[in-house]
């Protein structure tokens, strides 16, 4: 399954509940005709990593996802041996060792026969891949979601290189792995710091900011149907003039629609300054963030 057209791509993720605009589903267009990889980046929670999964939904293809982190290696990412199996079938076959080095006349000799096996001790049956290796291994295309690329080291960042230049990947022990099917990928970045300007000349850029006032209402009735479109503009417009304020951290879209959610539970049909005040904590994470809100009600609420 692909996509025809920007049109089809719009069509198909917010069938797979993702709205987007149409500067996102050309990049997502362009992407899997040209085979290259989408960086996205912007703040936390304005549907990076759900793009990945909407477009997984959309195509009815399977989704790996590498979460990144400090610390991160490509051994991490990769695969890793299956030291307790290899010990197994050690244990298993050690009555065959006397079969191997026989005739040998010297222990160099015994080793060197030995060393003649080992490749059935470092071969695929040993390794347990990772999802950098699996998409690159699948029998299928996959989604390969990379998220939250800015929080790896530089080193890893230069190891990815080789996967999105060549799709193609190396392990010592067995060689070069290509890709059976080049993997739809997507890497996610909240800018915790900059990419290096050789993986962005690799990717598509793009970067998605909160939404606009009609597209947020779209989003919330698309993820919410039974809510009153009054009340969906509402607590868009809210969490619009709560986002302008100097907050430690802005409400996302997420919030949005939590704290929606949260008011359709409380059967509320307007929102007021008391609601806005008992529920804040579906909106702010940070104590002094709420002190700034509900100093700014009447901004918030004309």
């Amino acid at each position: 399954m692909k996509f025809a057209d920007v049109a089809d791509v719009r069509d198909k993720l917010e069938k797979a509940g993702y709205v987007t605009s149409k500067e996102i589903a050309t990049v997502v267009f362009l992407a899997s005709v040209t085979k290259k990889p989408i960086l996205v980046e912007g703040p936390a929670g304005v549907g990076k990593t759900e793009l990945a999964k909407a477009m997984s939904r959309a195509l009815g293809l399977n989704l790996l996802r590498l979460q990144c982190y400090e610390g991160l290696d490509e051994s991490k990412a990769l695969y890793e041996w299956e030291y307790a199996k290899q010990l197994l079938y050690t244990q298993m076959v050690k009555e065959k060792i006397g079969d191997v080095i026989s005739g040998a006349q010297t222990l160099a000799d015994a080793v060197e026969k030995i060393a003649s096996h080992e490749d059935a001790f470092f071969s695929e049956r040993f390794i347990q891949p990772r999802p950098l290796l699996q998409a690159i291994s699948s029998e299928d295309t996959v989604v390969l979601l990379i998220d939250e690329v800015d929080k790896s080291d530089p080193e890893f960042e230069a190891f990815l290189l080789e996967l999105l230049s060549d799709f193609q990947v190396s392990i010592p022990e067995i060689g070069t792995k290509t890709a059976k099917n080049i993997p739809f990928v997507i890497l996610t970045s909240n800018n915790y710091r900059d990419m290096s300007d050789a993986l962005k000349r690799r990717c598509i850029h793009i970067y998605i900011d909160y939404p606009q006032r009609d597209l947020e209402i779209q989003i919330v009735k698309l993820k919410l149907p039974d809510i009153d479109e009054k009340l969906a503009a509402s607590i868009v417009d809210a969490v619009r003039s709560i986002r302008s304020l100097d907050l430690k951290k802005r409400p996302c879209i997420s919030e949005t629609i939590d704290w929606a959610r949260s008011l359709i539970a409380l059967s509320v049909d307007e929102l007021g300054a008391d609601v806005l005040v008992s529920t804040l904590n579906m909106v702010c994470k940070y104590k002094a963030d709420s002190e700034m809100v509900k100093a700014n009600v009447k901004k918030i609420l004309p």
